[in-house]
């Protein structure tokens, strides 16, 4: 390619290209980098029938390449946001409401394990197992009554056990 094809499309393809980059100096970088493609095209070899369409589309792939490149970098830094438009986990994983969950877990098992072991296995069976208390009386050999009494028995427990995590006076 010689001087003349240069200049014959030069302002050409710099109009066009300021046209879709909205910016003179990005153009005029856009359209160098293009002749460097071209040129380096056919001094590797390569035949080119129609310099001014290479030209062309060499020039419309970079702007595209540039306009992807600035999409990936156009995000906002999340330490620029202002602290209300920082993305917030939903409230139950918080790690304070975690840890507070996992608190109010383990105060209950404690509760249910430090009741006598006959009134934890009703209870347990009630509560997680959902069985009746018609079935927990038959699976334990004793009668629907003490059931009942066991099964009170842990529910006043962790009522009292609630009490205190919300701070009452028990």
């Amino acid at each position: 390619m010689d001087s003349a094809v240069l200049e014959l499309h030069y302002r050409e393809l710099l109009n066009f290209l300021t046209r879709k980059v909205n910016d003179r100096d990005v153009a005029a970088d856009l359209l160098q980098e293009s002749y460097l493609r071209v040129l380096t095209l056919q001094d590797n070899g390569g035949a080119v029938l129609n310099v001014r369409a290479l030209l062309y589309r060499t020039a419309r792939n970079l702007v595209i390449d540039q306009y992807r490149r600035a999409e990936v970098r156009e995000h906002e830094d999340l330490d620029a946001l202002p602290e209300a438009q920082h993305p917030v986990a939903p409230q139950h994983l918080q790690p304070e409401e975690t840890l507070a969950s996992r608190q109010v877990i383990e105060a209950y098992v404690a509760v249910i394990e430090s009741l006598p072991p006959r009134c934890q296995l009703a209870f347990v069976l009630y509560i997680f197992d959902e069985l009746s208390h018609a079935e927990i009386a038959r699976q334990m050999g004793i009668s629907v009554s003490m059931v009942e009494k066991h099964i009170v028995r842990g529910m006043v427990a962790c009522k009292v056990c609630e009490r205190k995590l919300r701070g009452d006076a028990v």
